[in-house]
């Protein structure tokens, strides 16, 4: 199959209409309806039920739906790391929601930079959902995530630090004054729990608005509270899920530079657990005893980004520990 064949089988998938998939194409319908019946006599399946009330996906087009959706994001993102991959100048993009790196960036950034042959960084802050899809379409070379919140598939991930959850809610909600509650009784609430309700909403910004006008009550990692804003209370939840945190990049990249990163964050991830560090003070802590370590593991790490990838350099070096 070629992809063009795949991008006018999915218009018409999403569209569910032909006239609708042709413009949305820029093509005329007739062409369009050839190239259909062209990759069903192919595959020797009915994509397309056409009857007279309309166009609905048969069972094995649902199937080629989703497949079709994820072969097209894959070369659009391979398309997108080959490109940058070839530009002169190297580069690493680092995805992350504020606040989403339990407090260890800045020494992370210190330690990497400190290394040999280390590279620009960019740092793109963005929302809960946009992390994953950065890293998928080939923008960012690696996010911090966070687990269980995050589907990690095709994804290869380094775990740096796990935190508690908190309940962040507004400063007048009767639990505020709290020093701590239990899932159940945020539950049991009249204000909605997210993200056990309207898990649809992914911005922080707005979950913020939300939860400063009493309309609902957001669990999350503790390292959210040095970030909230002055009309919100933040209050430690006993029995709330224990939250990751992550540094994720694609299965199988092979990228040096990467490797470097991973390892020289899980060596700053594992000084600030030794010493327990607060996240607070990280950067004066953890870089002083993180940056030899990271300094003579990460050049080691960084030529080893072969076979196995970042992920089998990374722990590697590990293991060599």
């Amino acid at each position: 199959m070629e992809t063009r064949e795949l991008s006018y089988f999915l218009a018409v998938a999403e569209e569910l209409h032909f006239g609708r998939a042709a413009r949305r194409l820029g093509m005329a319908q007739p062409p369009l309806s050839r190239a259909v019946q062209k990759l069903e006599r192919r595959l020797g399946v009915r994509l397309f039920d056409r009857s007279g009330r309309g166009v609905r996906l048969t069972p094995a087009g649902e199937v080629l739906a989703v497949e079709a959706a994820r072969i097209l994001d894959a070369v659009a993102a391979a398309r997108a790391r080959t490109q940058r991959a070839g530009r002169a100048e190297r580069r690493l993009v680092v995805a992350l929601k504020p606040g989403g790196d339990g407090g260890l960036l800045p020494a992370v950034l210190d330690a990497y930079r400190a290394l040999p042959g280390a590279v620009e960084v960019e740092l793109v802050l963005c929302g809960v959902a946009e992390r994953a899809r950065l890293l998928r379409d080939g923008t960012a070379d690696v996010a911090f995530l966070h687990v269980p919140y995050e589907d990690l598939t095709g994804f290869d991930s380094e775990p740096l630090l796990t935190e508690g959850s908190v309940a962040i809610m507004a400063a007048g909600h009767p639990l505020a004054g709290r020093a701590a509650v239990r899932r159940a009784e945020l539950e049991a609430g009249p204000v909605p729990c997210w993200p056990g309700q309207h898990g649809e909403i992914t911005d922080p910004a707005t979950l913020m608005q939300l939860v400063a006008l009493g309309r609902l009550v957001v669990v999350g990692p503790e390292s959210v509270g040095p970030h909230l804003r002055r009309d919100l209370a933040c209050v430690p939840v006993l029995d709330g899920a224990p939250t990751t945190v992550v540094l994720a990049w694609p299965e199988q990249a092979r990228s040096r530079d990467l490797a470097a990163f991973v390892r020289t964050a899980a060596t700053v991830a594992a000084t600030v657990a030794a010493t327990g560090t607060a996240t607070g003070t990280a950067t004066g802590t953890a870089t002083g005893t993180a940056t030899g370590t990271a300094a003579a593991t990460a050049a080691a790490t960084a030529a080893e980004a072969g076979p196995g990838g970042v992920a089998g350099a990374v722990r590697g070096g590990s293991r060599r520990e």
